[in-house]
């Protein structure tokens, strides 16, 4: 294929549609800018008269200079009955000063006449209009063809005309979309095919995932003929999302080899994929192809012997090039080669020498009283450490007590006071929270930050309670937690602790944090390694 392929992101505005999905204007800002240094060639920023945001991140962008993307407003065609230059949503798309603008129009004659209750002609001529005035006014245009497939399949000669209507009044791209997400990979291949591709402007593809084909459906589409890819970073928008640009960008430079702005920096993907999610406040999905930490994760201690001897038998790309990493997880189906790769670090070791039996033995141990380790990597650390004679932990515990209460309607609160020795010295801290975990992280902290300054600048950014045995009752059930940390750069690391008491397994959780952290990163206590 000698064209190269237009990529579309609009996280930033069908993004924001999805569930739970939302960003400042300075994350608008600081968003479009990594979608540019990844090399996407139009940034939708919104529809300018959506609200006040909106309309604020079009005027301050204008003072934001990008090194390859263009930006794009989002509108409408005209209503009917006016012409376009005289049409408010028009004249918005244009105050946006964006050099691109993307109008969205309907093919689907249903949708004509119960929506906007008007004729199929009038229709023709507000398309013919709107994406003919708008590049009189020097705009690229982007023509979104609403329903596009659902239209096809209901008249294909109207939908044709669409398309011809779209080509004649100077289109750059005609966009085929899936707006309600049914359309099947067969499906779009069988359309694709049926067009005649040469006699109208280059085609373009918006999908969204309600089958779960958004990346099979864009792809298939790119083969067929299409020049043109819309998606969001992590497949967000609405209902089930857009397709996913994090595995399209990855497939179409690793797998299809297809000219594309963003192929040069596709090593880039993984770490844009989790700045969107920690913009938006949302876990990053571990099991997302390519980005996710699962992606290139093995749990089988075969999988990992075979990985030591031909890697490309259980990858199908290398994780370097999407700037992910592989990751050997940690369970009681690890074998000497898991081990071994995690004692890669600590020095030169083989499947004979006694520190990987007695890691195999306090793994299986640790996992029998109800331990994982797979999604605690650095407890596992914590544990080879020890294993080494190389852990040194920040505190001794001498104890701590937490009392929670509730007055009236108020909500309940719990007080909490820890006492540690620190280098010899005896040392309190003390805090009040809303539950008992929460109090005694401010607690730990309230006692070690004059001694480990570094400790301001982690936080807790999640926290998960399992019951183990879920038919033992009261004192007999035992938890495991899980805790979640980030230094706020580019380190994050997770922990684990079990007990029959949860204040006690949140206590193992966050102290393996702290310890991990410092052991870790930690050159004197109180000063952190710069080195990242």
């Amino acid at each position: 294929m000698a064209h190269t392929i237009c990529v579309l992101d609009t996280t930033l505005r069908d993004g924001m549609q999805g569930i739970e999905v939302s960003f400042s204007l300075s994350d608008k800002i600081q968003i479009a800018h990594e979608l540019d240094e990844l090399g996407i060639d139009i940034i939708e920023g919104g529809f300018p008269l959506s609200n006040e945001k909106e309309a604020a991140f079009f005027r301050e962008i204008k003072k934001e200079t990008f090194r390859h993307a263009a930006l794009a407003s989002f509108g409408s065609t005209r209503k009917p009955g006016r012409p376009a230059r005289e049409d408010a949503h028009i004249k918005a798309l244009l105050d946006a000063e964006t050099p691109v603008v993307v109008v969205v129009g309907k093919t689907w004659k249903a949708h004509i006449e119960k929506v906007l209750k008007t004729t199929a002609q009038e229709n023709l001529d507000m398309i013919f209009d709107s994406v003919g005035y708008l590049k009189s006014e020097g705009r690229r245009v982007v023509f979104d063809l609403e329903h596009f497939f659902d239209g096809y399949k209901d008249d294909p000669a109207y939908a044709l005309e669409v398309l011809k209507t779209g080509t004649r009044a100077g289109a750059d791209y005609l966009v085929l979309c899936d707006t309600n997400g049914g359309v099947l990979p067969m499906e779009v291949s069988q359309v694709l095919r049926q067009l005649p591709q040469t006699e109208l402007s280059p085609l373009g593809v918006h999908f969204h995932n309600d089958t779960g084909s958004g990346a099979a459906n864009s792809l298939i589409a790119l083969a067929e003929g299409a020049r043109h890819v819309q998606g969001t970073i992590n497949g967000w928008g609405e209902r089930c999302g857009n397709a996913n640009l994090c595995v399209i960008l990855p497939t179409i430079a690793l797998k299809l080899k297809y000219p594309c702005g963003a192929n040069q920096h596709i090593a880039k993907i993984t770490s844009l994929s989790r700045f969107v999610f920690e913009k938006a406040n949302i876990i990053p999905d571990k099991r997302q192809p390519y980005v996710g930490e699962a992606a290139f994760s093995h749990k089988a201690g075969q999988h990992a012997d075979v990985l030591a001897k031909a890697d490309y038998l259980m990858e199908h790309t290398d994780s370097r090039l999407v700037g992910n990493e592989r990751r050997i997880l940690l369970s009681e189906l690890a074998g000497k080669s898991t081990i071994l790769d995690r004692l890669s670090g600590y020095g030169d070791f083989d499947k004979d020498s006694p520190q990987v039996e007695t890691l195999i033995k306090t793994l299986k141990t640790q996992e029998a009283k109800g331990y994982e380790y797979e999604a605690a990597e650095a407890s596992f650390d914590i544990l080879i450490r020890k294993a080494l004679g190389i852990f040194t932990p920040l505190a001794e515990l001498g104890n701590y007590h937490l009392e929670s209460f509730k007055t009236g309607d108020a909500p309940s609160k719990t007080v909490g006071r820890i006492f540690l020795r620190v280098h010899g010295k005896e040392v309190m801290g003390a805090a009040v929270g809303s539950g008992p975990v929460e109090t005694l992280d401010r607690a730990l902290r309230s006692a070690l930050v004059p001694f480990f300054p570094f400790i301001t600048s982690i936080a807790l950014t999640d926290y998960k309670v399992r019951v183990l045995n879920a038919e033992t009752t009261g004192a007999g059930a035992k938890v495991r937690v899980f805790v979640s940390f980030t230094d706020h750069r580019q380190h994050t690391w997770d922990t684990v602790g079990v007990s029959e008491n949860i204040e006690e397994a949140s206590w193992e959780a966050l102290v393996d944090s702290l310890d991990y952290y410092f052991n870790t990163f930690g050159k004197e206590p109180g000063e952190v390694s710069s080195e990242q």
